[in-house]
Protein backbone atom coordinates (compact mmCIF):
# COMPACT_ATOMS: atom_id res chain seq x y z
CA UNK A 1 0.00 0.00 0.00
CA UNK A 2 1.43 3.78 -0.91
CA UNK A 3 2.29 5.51 1.98
CA UNK A 4 0.40 8.73 2.56
CA UNK A 5 2.49 11.22 0.61
CA UNK A 6 2.45 9.21 -2.49
CA UNK A 7 -1.24 8.94 -2.06
CA UNK A 8 -2.00 12.19 -1.88
CA UNK A 9 0.53 12.58 -5.07
CA UNK A 10 -1.57 10.51 -7.00
CA UNK A 11 -5.21 11.88 -6.08
CA UNK A 12 -4.12 14.92 -7.01
CA UNK A 13 -3.23 13.83 -10.14
CA UNK A 14 -6.44 11.15 -10.62
CA UNK A 15 -8.48 14.48 -9.94
CA UNK A 16 -7.29 16.39 -13.37
CA UNK A 17 -7.89 13.20 -15.24
CA UNK A 18 -11.23 12.99 -13.75
CA UNK A 19 -12.24 16.02 -15.23
CA UNK A 20 -12.59 14.89 -18.59
CA UNK A 21 -14.50 11.66 -18.17
CA UNK A 22 -17.22 12.56 -15.73
CA UNK A 23 -19.10 15.38 -17.46
CA UNK A 24 -19.62 12.77 -20.52
CA UNK A 25 -22.46 11.96 -17.76
CA UNK A 26 -23.01 14.89 -15.87
CA UNK A 27 -23.02 18.86 -14.75
CA UNK A 28 -21.31 20.67 -12.84
CA UNK A 29 -23.17 21.66 -9.67
CA UNK A 30 -23.99 25.48 -7.93
CA UNK A 31 -22.43 27.27 -5.08
CA UNK A 32 -25.11 28.86 -3.01
CA UNK A 33 -24.26 31.38 -0.20
CA UNK A 34 -26.19 31.71 2.65
CA UNK A 35 -25.88 34.69 4.37
CA UNK A 36 -26.55 35.44 8.32
CA UNK A 37 -26.63 38.40 9.94
CA UNK A 38 -26.83 37.08 13.32
CA UNK A 39 -24.12 36.43 13.72
CA UNK A 40 -22.64 37.53 10.84
CA UNK A 41 -21.53 34.50 8.75
CA UNK A 42 -20.97 33.27 5.46
CA UNK A 43 -22.01 29.95 4.35
CA UNK A 44 -21.32 28.48 0.76
CA UNK A 45 -23.15 25.12 0.32
CA UNK A 46 -22.26 22.78 -2.86
CA UNK A 47 -25.48 21.69 -4.52
CA UNK A 48 -25.14 17.95 -5.32
CA UNK A 49 -28.75 17.45 -4.77
CA UNK A 50 -29.03 19.29 -7.97
CA UNK A 51 -26.92 16.92 -9.94
CA UNK A 52 -28.34 13.86 -12.02
CA UNK A 53 -28.86 11.75 -9.08
CA UNK A 54 -29.44 14.05 -6.41
CA UNK A 55 -26.38 13.25 -5.10
CA UNK A 56 -22.63 13.27 -5.64
CA UNK A 57 -21.87 9.59 -6.43
CA UNK A 58 -22.37 9.42 -9.90
CA UNK A 59 -18.86 11.02 -10.31
CA UNK A 60 -17.22 8.55 -8.62
CA UNK A 61 -18.61 5.84 -9.94
CA UNK A 62 -18.44 7.27 -13.65
CA UNK A 63 -14.68 7.84 -13.20
CA UNK A 64 -13.50 4.47 -12.05
CA UNK A 65 -16.13 2.58 -14.87
CA UNK A 66 -15.18 4.48 -17.75
CA UNK A 67 -11.64 3.49 -17.11
CA UNK A 68 -12.52 -0.53 -17.54
CA UNK A 69 -11.10 -2.25 -20.37
CA UNK A 70 -13.22 -3.45 -23.03
CA UNK A 71 -12.63 -7.14 -21.55
CA UNK A 72 -14.26 -5.65 -18.11
CA UNK A 73 -16.97 -3.83 -19.25
CA UNK A 74 -18.39 -6.71 -21.35
CA UNK A 75 -18.61 -9.25 -18.17
CA UNK A 76 -19.50 -6.69 -15.84
CA UNK A 77 -19.35 -4.83 -13.13
CA UNK A 78 -20.80 -5.69 -9.37
CA UNK A 79 -21.48 -3.21 -6.44
CA UNK A 80 -22.98 -2.80 -3.05
CA UNK A 81 -24.91 0.09 -1.39
CA UNK A 82 -27.54 1.33 0.08
CA UNK A 83 -29.44 4.17 -2.10
CA UNK A 84 -26.62 6.90 -3.50
CA UNK A 85 -23.82 4.68 -4.76
CA UNK A 86 -26.19 1.96 -6.41
CA UNK A 87 -27.47 5.02 -8.45
CA UNK A 88 -24.46 6.10 -9.87
CA UNK A 89 -23.11 2.74 -11.07
CA UNK A 90 -26.76 2.04 -13.20
CA UNK A 91 -25.72 5.22 -14.67
CA UNK A 92 -22.36 4.60 -15.43
CA UNK A 93 -23.77 1.17 -16.62
CA UNK A 94 -26.40 2.72 -18.53
CA UNK A 95 -23.97 5.15 -20.52
CA UNK A 96 -21.07 3.11 -20.96
CA UNK A 97 -23.27 -0.22 -22.13
CA UNK A 98 -22.09 -2.79 -19.61
CA UNK A 99 -24.37 -4.90 -16.70
CA UNK A 100 -24.54 -3.95 -13.18
CA UNK A 101 -25.30 -6.12 -10.57
CA UNK A 102 -26.15 -3.77 -7.35
CA UNK A 103 -26.46 -6.23 -3.83
CA UNK A 104 -29.02 -3.94 -1.49
CA UNK A 105 -29.46 -4.28 1.87
CA UNK A 106 -33.37 -6.08 2.52
CA UNK A 107 -34.85 -2.99 4.01
CA UNK A 108 -33.48 -0.78 1.19
CA UNK A 109 -36.84 1.61 0.64
CA UNK A 110 -38.38 1.36 -2.58
CA UNK A 111 -37.83 4.50 -3.41
CA UNK A 112 -34.12 4.03 -3.65
CA UNK A 113 -34.67 0.41 -5.63
CA UNK A 114 -36.62 2.16 -8.23
CA UNK A 115 -34.11 5.29 -8.55
CA UNK A 116 -31.45 2.64 -9.42
CA UNK A 117 -33.60 0.73 -11.90
CA UNK A 118 -34.82 4.45 -13.69
CA UNK A 119 -31.10 5.45 -13.99
CA UNK A 120 -29.79 2.05 -15.05
CA UNK A 121 -32.89 0.06 -16.73
CA UNK A 122 -31.92 -2.93 -18.77
CA UNK A 123 -28.60 -2.56 -17.94
CA UNK A 124 -28.95 -3.04 -13.80
CA UNK A 125 -29.98 -5.55 -11.46
CA UNK A 126 -30.98 -5.69 -8.03
CA UNK A 127 -30.35 -8.20 -5.34
CA UNK A 128 -31.43 -7.88 -1.73
CA UNK A 129 -29.52 -9.34 0.67
CA UNK A 130 -28.92 -9.04 4.32
CA UNK A 131 -30.19 -6.85 6.90
CA UNK A 132 -26.98 -4.29 6.70
CA UNK A 133 -24.63 -2.81 4.36
CA UNK A 134 -22.33 -5.25 5.58
CA UNK A 135 -23.83 -7.82 4.30
CA UNK A 136 -24.46 -6.80 1.34
CA UNK A 137 -20.74 -5.63 0.38
CA UNK A 138 -19.79 -9.26 1.29
CA UNK A 139 -22.03 -10.90 -0.97
CA UNK A 140 -21.48 -8.48 -3.53
CA UNK A 141 -17.18 -9.54 -3.15
CA UNK A 142 -18.35 -13.02 -2.91
CA UNK A 143 -20.62 -12.97 -6.41
CA UNK A 144 -17.92 -10.70 -8.11
CA UNK A 145 -15.00 -12.97 -7.28
CA UNK A 146 -17.08 -16.60 -8.36
CA UNK A 147 -18.32 -14.80 -11.81
CA UNK A 148 -15.42 -12.45 -12.91
CA UNK A 149 -16.94 -9.37 -12.28
CA UNK A 150 -15.17 -5.74 -11.19
CA UNK A 151 -16.13 -4.76 -7.82
CA UNK A 152 -16.81 -1.17 -7.96
CA UNK A 153 -16.62 0.47 -4.44
CA UNK A 154 -18.15 3.28 -2.98
CA UNK A 155 -15.08 5.07 -1.45
CA UNK A 156 -11.84 3.00 -0.94
CA UNK A 157 -10.74 3.32 -4.70
CA UNK A 158 -8.10 5.95 -5.83
CA UNK A 159 -10.52 6.53 -9.28
CA UNK A 160 -13.78 6.60 -7.44
CA UNK A 161 -12.45 8.99 -5.04
CA UNK A 162 -10.81 10.99 -7.92
CA UNK A 163 -14.36 11.39 -9.58
CA UNK A 164 -15.81 12.78 -6.21
CA UNK A 165 -12.87 15.38 -5.96
CA UNK A 166 -14.21 17.12 -8.84
CA UNK A 167 -16.83 19.03 -6.88
CA UNK A 168 -14.12 20.18 -5.12
CA UNK A 169 -12.39 21.36 -8.56
CA UNK A 170 -15.71 23.13 -9.19
CA UNK A 171 -15.87 24.82 -6.07
CA UNK A 172 -12.50 26.47 -6.61
CA UNK A 173 -13.56 27.21 -10.39
CA UNK A 174 -16.04 29.05 -8.46
CA UNK A 175 -13.96 31.90 -7.64
CA UNK A 176 -15.90 32.38 -4.53
CA UNK A 177 -12.54 31.38 -2.61
CA UNK A 178 -10.54 31.73 -0.50
CA UNK A 179 -12.55 30.03 2.55
CA UNK A 180 -11.66 30.01 6.23
CA UNK A 181 -13.48 26.75 7.32
CA UNK A 182 -14.68 23.65 5.16
CA UNK A 183 -17.15 21.50 7.43
CA UNK A 184 -17.02 17.89 5.12
CA UNK A 185 -18.98 14.68 6.18
CA UNK A 186 -17.18 11.52 6.45
CA UNK A 187 -19.07 8.27 6.23
CA UNK A 188 -16.35 5.72 4.15
CA UNK A 189 -13.97 9.11 3.18
CA UNK A 190 -14.39 9.33 -0.04
CA UNK A 191 -15.59 12.56 -0.95
CA UNK A 192 -14.18 14.13 2.05
CA UNK A 193 -10.59 12.60 1.60
CA UNK A 194 -10.39 13.98 -2.09
CA UNK A 195 -12.35 17.54 -1.70
CA UNK A 196 -10.12 18.32 1.63
CA UNK A 197 -7.27 17.57 -0.90
CA UNK A 198 -8.03 19.70 -3.71
CA UNK A 199 -9.14 22.18 -1.25
CA UNK A 200 -5.82 22.67 0.76
CA UNK A 201 -4.01 23.22 -2.18
CA UNK A 202 -5.34 25.76 -3.58
CA UNK A 203 -6.76 27.46 -0.40
CA UNK A 204 -3.53 26.07 2.14
CA UNK A 205 -4.67 28.29 5.06
CA UNK A 206 -8.54 26.24 5.15
CA UNK A 207 -9.31 24.47 7.90
CA UNK A 208 -10.77 21.47 7.41
CA UNK A 209 -13.62 19.77 9.81
CA UNK A 210 -14.58 15.88 9.61
CA UNK A 211 -17.96 15.62 10.26
CA UNK A 212 -19.26 12.37 11.81
CA UNK A 213 -22.49 11.29 13.03
CA UNK A 214 -22.47 10.61 16.94
CA UNK A 215 -22.69 6.62 16.53
CA UNK A 216 -21.32 6.75 13.15
CA UNK A 217 -17.54 7.80 13.95
CA UNK A 218 -15.74 5.23 12.46
CA UNK A 219 -13.17 7.63 10.48
CA UNK A 220 -12.67 9.52 14.00
CA UNK A 221 -11.90 5.83 15.95
CA UNK A 222 -9.45 5.15 12.70
CA UNK A 223 -7.35 8.08 12.64
CA UNK A 224 -6.96 7.78 16.63
CA UNK A 225 -6.43 4.37 16.93
CA UNK A 226 -3.82 4.51 13.38
CA UNK A 227 -6.02 1.67 11.35
CA UNK A 228 -9.57 1.54 10.60
CA UNK A 229 -11.56 -0.15 13.22
CA UNK A 230 -14.93 -1.68 13.39
CA UNK A 231 -17.70 -0.32 14.75
CA UNK A 232 -19.87 -2.57 17.21
CA UNK A 233 -23.29 -0.58 16.70
CA UNK A 234 -24.11 2.36 14.13
CA UNK A 235 -26.65 4.44 14.07
CA UNK A 236 -28.43 4.56 10.64
CA UNK A 237 -30.61 7.80 10.96
CA UNK A 238 -28.45 8.80 8.37
CA UNK A 239 -27.91 6.38 6.53
CA UNK A 240 -25.31 7.58 3.71
CA UNK A 241 -22.48 7.91 6.23
CA UNK A 242 -23.80 5.01 8.18
CA UNK A 243 -20.09 2.76 7.39
CA UNK A 244 -18.92 0.39 10.32
CA UNK A 245 -15.20 0.43 9.17
CA UNK A 246 -13.16 3.11 7.56
CA UNK A 247 -11.53 2.34 4.17
CA UNK A 248 -7.90 1.82 4.00
CA UNK A 249 -7.00 4.16 1.66
CA UNK A 250 -9.33 7.13 2.77
CA UNK A 251 -8.28 6.17 6.55
CA UNK A 252 -4.35 7.73 4.87
CA UNK A 253 -5.80 10.28 3.38
CA UNK A 254 -8.18 11.65 5.80
CA UNK A 255 -5.35 11.42 8.71
CA UNK A 256 -3.36 13.37 6.54
CA UNK A 257 -5.84 16.45 5.50
CA UNK A 258 -8.39 16.59 7.90
CA UNK A 259 -7.62 19.00 10.44
CA UNK A 260 -9.80 18.37 13.85
CA UNK A 261 -12.94 16.09 14.23
CA UNK A 262 -16.48 16.56 15.31
CA UNK A 263 -19.44 15.04 15.68
CA UNK A 264 -23.71 16.17 15.19
CA UNK A 265 -27.03 14.44 16.84
CA UNK A 266 -29.62 13.10 14.47
CA UNK A 267 -31.37 16.32 16.41
CA UNK A 268 -28.98 19.04 15.20
CA UNK A 269 -29.00 17.13 11.53
CA UNK A 270 -33.21 17.63 11.68
CA UNK A 271 -32.76 21.12 12.69
CA UNK A 272 -29.54 21.31 9.82
CA UNK A 273 -32.25 20.21 7.75
CA UNK A 274 -35.24 22.88 8.55
CA UNK A 275 -32.24 25.37 8.84
CA UNK A 276 -31.80 24.55 4.51
CA UNK A 277 -35.31 24.44 3.68
CA UNK A 278 -35.61 28.06 5.26
CA UNK A 279 -32.53 29.19 3.98
CA UNK A 280 -32.77 27.56 0.24
CA UNK A 281 -35.78 26.13 0.24
CA UNK A 282 -34.17 22.76 -0.63
CA UNK A 283 -34.50 19.53 1.48
CA UNK A 284 -31.61 16.85 2.08
CA UNK A 285 -31.51 13.38 3.46
CA UNK A 286 -29.95 13.37 6.67
CA UNK A 287 -26.38 12.52 5.46
CA UNK A 288 -26.26 15.89 3.12
CA UNK A 289 -26.86 18.23 6.34
CA UNK A 290 -24.12 16.94 8.20
CA UNK A 291 -21.85 19.36 7.53
CA UNK A 292 -23.99 22.43 7.76
CA UNK A 293 -25.69 20.89 11.45
CA UNK A 294 -21.46 21.38 12.42
CA UNK A 295 -21.88 24.93 11.45
CA UNK A 296 -24.33 25.58 13.15
CA UNK A 297 -23.13 24.11 16.59
CA UNK A 298 -20.25 26.09 16.22
CA UNK A 299 -21.89 28.98 14.78
CA UNK A 300 -21.06 31.72 16.85
CA UNK A 301 -17.12 30.71 16.80
CA UNK A 302 -17.05 31.00 13.10
CA UNK A 303 -18.58 34.55 13.06
CA UNK A 304 -17.45 36.79 10.42
CA UNK A 305 -15.68 33.81 8.65
CA UNK A 306 -16.33 32.26 5.45
CA UNK A 307 -17.38 28.72 5.37
CA UNK A 308 -18.03 25.56 3.04
CA UNK A 309 -20.07 22.47 3.33
CA UNK A 310 -21.26 19.79 0.85
CA UNK A 311 -25.15 19.41 0.54
CA UNK A 312 -24.18 15.50 -0.92
CA UNK A 313 -27.19 13.93 -1.34
CA UNK A 314 -31.15 14.47 -1.35
CA UNK A 315 -32.52 11.31 -1.67
CA UNK A 316 -34.65 10.49 0.99
CA UNK A 317 -38.48 8.62 1.42
CA UNK A 318 -40.99 11.52 2.07
CA UNK A 319 -42.19 9.24 5.21
CA UNK A 320 -38.89 10.09 6.80
CA UNK A 321 -40.21 14.22 7.35
CA UNK A 322 -42.56 12.97 9.78
CA UNK A 323 -39.35 11.87 11.99
CA UNK A 324 -37.01 15.22 10.83
CA UNK A 325 -40.03 17.49 11.76
CA UNK A 326 -40.54 15.89 15.52
CA UNK A 327 -36.42 16.15 15.88
CA UNK A 328 -35.50 19.61 14.05
CA UNK A 329 -37.08 21.45 17.22
CA UNK A 330 -35.03 19.56 19.55
CA UNK A 331 -31.89 19.95 17.59
CA UNK A 332 -32.69 23.76 17.87
CA UNK A 333 -33.23 23.66 21.79
CA UNK A 334 -36.70 24.77 21.33
CA UNK A 335 -39.20 21.41 21.28
CA UNK A 336 -39.29 20.94 25.54
CA UNK A 337 -41.89 18.37 27.30
CA UNK A 338 -42.77 19.03 30.58
CA UNK A 339 -44.81 16.76 32.98
CA UNK A 340 -47.25 18.95 35.10
CA UNK A 341 -49.03 18.03 37.98
CA UNK A 342 -52.67 19.55 38.41
CA UNK A 343 -55.94 18.88 40.22
CA UNK A 344 -57.90 16.28 38.93
CA UNK A 345 -60.86 18.69 38.61
CA UNK A 346 -62.95 20.78 36.29
CA UNK A 347 -61.19 23.78 35.16
CA UNK A 348 -57.88 22.85 36.92
CA UNK A 349 -56.92 22.21 32.82
CA UNK A 350 -58.07 25.47 31.45
CA UNK A 351 -56.18 27.48 34.55
CA UNK A 352 -52.71 25.88 33.75
CA UNK A 353 -53.21 26.70 30.58
CA UNK A 354 -54.13 30.07 30.95
CA UNK A 355 -51.08 30.71 33.38
CA UNK A 356 -49.04 30.21 30.46
CA UNK A 357 -46.73 33.12 29.02
CA UNK A 358 -49.48 34.71 26.31
CA UNK A 359 -46.79 33.63 23.62
CA UNK A 360 -45.58 30.65 24.66
CA UNK A 361 -46.30 28.11 21.17
CA UNK A 362 -48.10 24.58 22.30
CA UNK A 363 -47.15 21.89 19.94
CA UNK A 364 -47.86 19.20 21.83
CA UNK A 365 -50.78 17.34 24.35
CA UNK A 366 -50.63 14.23 26.32
CA UNK A 367 -53.32 13.38 29.11
CA UNK A 368 -55.14 10.84 29.45
CA UNK A 369 -56.87 10.68 33.46
CA UNK A 370 -55.09 8.27 35.83
CA UNK A 371 -55.90 9.34 39.15
CA UNK A 372 -58.95 10.62 41.01
CA UNK A 373 -57.20 13.54 42.67
CA UNK A 374 -54.80 14.63 40.93
CA UNK A 375 -53.87 14.73 36.74
CA UNK A 376 -50.04 14.81 35.27
CA UNK A 377 -50.73 16.59 31.49
CA UNK A 378 -47.49 16.36 29.31
CA UNK A 379 -47.13 19.62 27.45
CA UNK A 380 -44.86 20.49 24.76
CA UNK A 381 -43.48 23.51 23.78
CA UNK A 382 -41.67 25.36 21.09
CA UNK A 383 -39.69 28.00 23.00
CA UNK A 384 -36.36 29.70 22.89
CA UNK A 385 -34.05 28.96 26.01
CA UNK A 386 -35.15 32.59 26.96
CA UNK A 387 -38.95 31.86 26.47
CA UNK A 388 -38.15 28.50 28.34
CA UNK A 389 -36.36 29.79 31.35
CA UNK A 390 -39.25 32.71 31.49
CA UNK A 391 -41.97 29.69 31.21
CA UNK A 392 -39.90 27.66 34.26
CA UNK A 393 -40.40 30.73 36.51
CA UNK A 394 -44.05 31.50 35.65
CA UNK A 395 -44.84 28.02 36.66
CA UNK A 396 -42.66 27.93 40.19
CA UNK A 397 -44.69 31.06 40.89
CA UNK A 398 -48.06 29.80 40.14
CA UNK A 399 -46.90 26.98 42.67
CA UNK A 400 -47.00 24.02 40.01
CA UNK A 401 -45.07 21.60 40.33
CA UNK A 402 -43.49 19.68 36.76
CA UNK A 403 -40.53 17.94 35.36
CA UNK A 404 -39.06 17.90 32.18
CA UNK A 405 -40.16 14.71 30.01
CA UNK A 406 -38.50 15.44 26.46
CA UNK A 407 -36.24 12.31 26.17
CA UNK A 408 -38.63 10.00 28.31
CA UNK A 409 -39.57 7.20 26.01
CA UNK A 410 -43.29 7.03 26.57
CA UNK A 411 -43.57 10.55 25.40
CA UNK A 412 -41.57 9.97 22.77
CA UNK A 413 -43.74 7.23 21.75
CA UNK A 414 -47.12 9.22 23.08
CA UNK A 415 -48.34 6.56 25.41
CA UNK A 416 -51.01 8.15 26.70
CA UNK A 417 -52.42 6.07 29.29
CA UNK A 418 -55.88 6.47 31.13
CA UNK A 419 -57.65 4.22 33.61
CA UNK A 420 -61.08 3.48 32.22
CA UNK A 421 -62.27 2.63 35.64
CA UNK A 422 -61.92 6.12 36.78
CA UNK A 423 -64.70 7.24 33.97
CA UNK A 424 -68.25 7.25 34.44
CA UNK A 425 -69.99 8.12 31.27
CA UNK A 426 -67.22 9.60 28.42
CA UNK A 427 -67.81 11.52 25.99
CA UNK A 428 -65.05 11.78 23.11
CA UNK A 429 -64.48 13.82 19.92
CA UNK A 430 -62.19 14.72 17.28
CA UNK A 431 -61.69 18.02 17.39
CA UNK A 432 -60.83 20.78 14.45
CA UNK A 433 -59.58 23.96 15.27
CA UNK A 434 -57.78 27.47 13.99
CA UNK A 435 -54.23 26.00 14.59
CA UNK A 436 -53.19 29.37 16.50
CA UNK A 437 -51.37 30.47 19.47
CA UNK A 438 -54.48 30.18 22.43
CA UNK A 439 -57.14 28.64 20.17
CA UNK A 440 -57.26 25.61 22.57
CA UNK A 441 -57.45 27.17 25.87
CA UNK A 442 -60.13 29.66 24.14
CA UNK A 443 -61.89 26.16 23.13
CA UNK A 444 -61.28 24.91 27.12
CA UNK A 445 -62.55 28.29 28.45
CA UNK A 446 -65.98 28.07 26.85
CA UNK A 447 -66.45 24.20 27.69
CA UNK A 448 -64.99 24.04 31.13
CA UNK A 449 -67.89 24.86 33.11
CA UNK A 450 -70.07 21.92 31.39
CA UNK A 451 -67.48 18.72 31.13
CA UNK A 452 -64.64 17.33 33.04
CA UNK A 453 -61.57 16.94 30.70
CA UNK A 454 -60.58 13.23 30.89
CA UNK A 455 -57.98 12.78 27.35
CA UNK A 456 -56.34 15.26 25.41
CA UNK A 457 -54.27 14.30 22.63
CA UNK A 458 -52.93 16.75 19.90
CA UNK A 459 -49.22 17.32 18.07
CA UNK A 460 -48.85 20.19 15.99
CA UNK A 461 -48.64 18.96 12.28
CA UNK A 462 -47.43 22.02 10.89
CA UNK A 463 -51.22 22.57 9.13
CA UNK A 464 -53.17 26.03 9.29
CA UNK A 465 -55.70 23.52 10.92
CA UNK A 466 -55.31 21.58 14.00
CA UNK A 467 -56.75 18.43 15.15
CA UNK A 468 -57.40 16.69 18.41
CA UNK A 469 -58.86 13.88 20.32
CA UNK A 470 -60.59 14.74 23.31
CA UNK A 471 -62.31 12.81 25.95
CA UNK A 472 -65.07 14.24 28.58
CA UNK A 473 -66.58 12.35 31.88
CA UNK A 474 -69.87 13.04 33.01
CA UNK A 475 -72.09 11.41 35.91
CA UNK A 476 -74.48 9.97 33.44
CA UNK A 477 -74.92 9.55 30.07
CA UNK A 478 -77.59 12.73 29.81
CA UNK A 479 -74.91 15.04 31.06
CA UNK A 480 -72.79 13.98 27.58
CA UNK A 481 -76.18 14.76 25.71
CA UNK A 482 -76.53 17.34 26.76
CA UNK A 483 -72.95 18.57 26.23
CA UNK A 484 -73.46 18.19 22.68
CA UNK A 485 -75.76 21.22 22.70
CA UNK A 486 -72.38 23.07 24.69
CA UNK A 487 -70.72 22.25 21.57
CA UNK A 488 -72.76 23.69 19.18
CA UNK A 489 -73.21 26.86 21.11
CA UNK A 490 -69.74 27.23 21.45
CA UNK A 491 -69.17 26.77 17.36
CA UNK A 492 -67.15 29.73 16.95
CA UNK A 493 -64.35 28.87 19.32
CA UNK A 494 -63.31 26.16 16.89
CA UNK A 495 -63.97 24.96 13.02
CA UNK A 496 -65.78 21.82 13.93
CA UNK A 497 -66.02 18.36 15.47
CA UNK A 498 -67.17 14.94 15.33
CA UNK A 499 -68.58 12.41 18.15
CA UNK A 500 -66.31 9.04 18.51
CA UNK A 501 -69.07 6.26 17.87
CA UNK A 502 -69.86 3.89 20.63
CA UNK A 503 -68.47 0.80 18.71
CA UNK A 504 -65.03 3.22 18.84
CA UNK A 505 -65.54 4.53 21.77
CA UNK A 506 -65.51 0.71 23.33
CA UNK A 507 -62.10 -0.01 21.58
CA UNK A 508 -60.41 3.04 23.28
CA UNK A 509 -61.88 2.41 26.84
CA UNK A 510 -60.91 -1.33 26.15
Amino acid sequence: MPDSDSLISTLRREVLFARRRVYEVGQATPLDEIKLSDPELSILVKREDLSAIHAYKWRGAYNRMAQLSAGQLASGVVTASAGNHAQGVALAAQKLGTQAIVFMPLSTPRMKQVAVEQHGGSHVEIRLHGDTYDAASAAAHAWGSKNGLTYIHAYDDIAVMAGQGTLADEIVMSGQGPFDYAFLQVGGGGMAAATAIWLKMHFPEICIVGVEGVDQASMAAAVSAGHPVELENVDLFCDGTAVRKAGELTHQVCAEVVDEWMTVSNEEVSSAIQFLWEQLRCIPEPSGAMGVAAILKRRKELTGKRVLSVLCGANMDFEKLALISRGAAAGDTRRRLLRIEIEEQAGAMLALLESLPHDMNIVDFQYGKTHAKSAHPVIGFNASPMQFELLVQVLRDQGYRFSEVTAETDVDFRLIHYEAKLLCSPFFITLEFHERPGALAEFLRTVSAHANLCYFNYVYSGERVGHALLGFDFDSEAGGEGFAKVLDAAADSYRSYKRISPEVMARILA
